[in-house]
């Protein structure tokens, strides 16, 4: 089972690093991190880079594909190579998948038209506006389309679609492997949960406030 995880500059580790460790481990897979090119790519946060070992002409017909989010994802709005990738592989594969603002580039590539779809919170009228069913749910399967929130959530999107593969009793085997048994230690993983003043913190100087200045022409502004 070929599973290709794209990978371009500026992505979120996480997003694709946590779907790598639960898909990595179903029987017979072949995980491939591929890219526009092969060699590294710098995550968000430029101090980290993962190899894509392949490029996207290499593995033209995955049985599952996988998006991750990322600031980089504004640079892949447009059509292009990624886009032209990702709709021939969606003819083929068994599952399109995406993680964060990974389906904002599903959606821009005319992938999610009319699906039920999930993204970041930030970034759910985007996904809207391009023509998505949006669902504010953790994880959203829409025929062979599955799509989750933010970073974390794709972690709990690949053991869906595990069970979902190869039953109930793999993924949790799978789950159990990783110890995945999340009990963080403070209720603000979600903006219906975490303290108001959090959330408009959040909202003010994350990459969604500055994509929206960048847009309206508005100076940024920081936290001194």
């Amino acid at each position: 089972m070929r599973i290709a995880i794209l990978l371009y500059d500026r992505f979120t580790a996480l997003d694709a690093v946590g779907p790598y460790e639960v898909l990595g481990r179903l029987p017979g897979a072949e995980v491939t991190f591929v890219a526009e090119r092969p060699g590294l790519v710098r995550t968000d946060t430029r101090r980290l880079a993962v190899n894509a070992d392949a490029a996207l002409a290499d593995l033209p017909r995955p049985e599952i594909v996988l998006v991750p989010g990322g600031p980089g994802q504004v640079a892949l709005m447009e059509d292009g190579p990624v886009h032209g990738w990702l709709r021939a592989a969606d003819e083929h594969s068994a599952w399109t998948t995406s993680v964060c603002t990974g389906s904002l580039i599903l959606a821009a590539a005319g992938l999610l038209d009319g699906r039920r779809a999930t993204s970041n919170w930030q970034a759910l009228e985007q996904l809207r506006d391009l023509g998505a069913d949006v669902v504010e749910e953790r994880v959203v399967f829409d025929g062979k389309l599955a799509t989750s929130a933010g970073v974390t959530a794709g972690i709990d999107m690949a053991l869906a679609l595990a069970g979902r593969i190869a039953g109930e009793a793999v993924a949790q085997a799978i789950q159990l492997g990783i110890e995945y048994d999340p009990e963080p230690p403070f209720d603000a993983g979600s903006p219906a949960t975490a303290p108001a003043s959090i959330v408009e913190a959040v909202r003010a100087y994350s990459r969604f406030a500055e994509d929206a200045a960048r847009s309206e022409g508005e100076p940024l502004v920081r936290p001194s």
